[in-house]
């Protein structure tokens, strides 16, 4: 994992890091928080419709979602403070259908420590924070995929301890 991480120019997170909670809005209505996805692979980005280097990751993360849902990884965008019409917009101009939350407030941004557009943020099954990127990366490439299956492969955690 450690090779896949330098590979990426990813920031790993100790073992025991749990990623700060956070409950919001998809553009189209649906409640999400970090505890429903307690038992997938999630893939956090943090993202804006303005933002030039956001743009060209959306179709790729459209793709990991599609392919690997069904094994396990939810990848959800987080969108810094833009309504849900613009939103919903550009979803449906680049044919994006995972999870998109609102964040008007910048809230869940700040409660992350999001500095700037695009930051990733890599959580294991059970809620344990693996890996962090600030900037754009190439997340459809063999080495992401591979990190990707490296974290679905591992066992959930028992229960009560991440």
């Amino acid at each position: 994992m450690a090779e896949l991480l330098q590979r990426l120019n990813l920031t790993a997170y100790s073992r025991h890091t749990p990623p700060p909670d956070f409950h919001g809005r998809t553009a189209d209505g649906r409640d999400i928080s970090a505890s429903l996805l307690q038992d997938q692979v999630v893939l956090l980005n943090f993202w804006a419709t303005w933002c030039v280097e956001c743009r060209p990751e959306m179709p790729t993360f459209e793709r990991l979602h599609r392919e690997f849902s069904a094994a396990g990884l939810a990848v959800v965008g987080i969108n810094a403070r833009e309504d849900a019409p613009r939103i919903r917009a550009y979803a449906k101009e680049i044919g994006l259908t995972f999870p998109l939350i609102l964040d008007p407030s910048g809230k869940i941004n700040s409660t992350y420590g999001v500095i700037g557009l695009p930051t990733t943020f890599l959580i294991a099954r059970g809620g344990r924070a693996v890996a962090l990127a600030i900037g754009p990366r190439e997340w459809g490439g063999a080495v992401a995929r591979a990190f990707i299956q490296t974290l679905q492969a591992e066992p959930p955690p028992l229960r009560g301890k991440p």
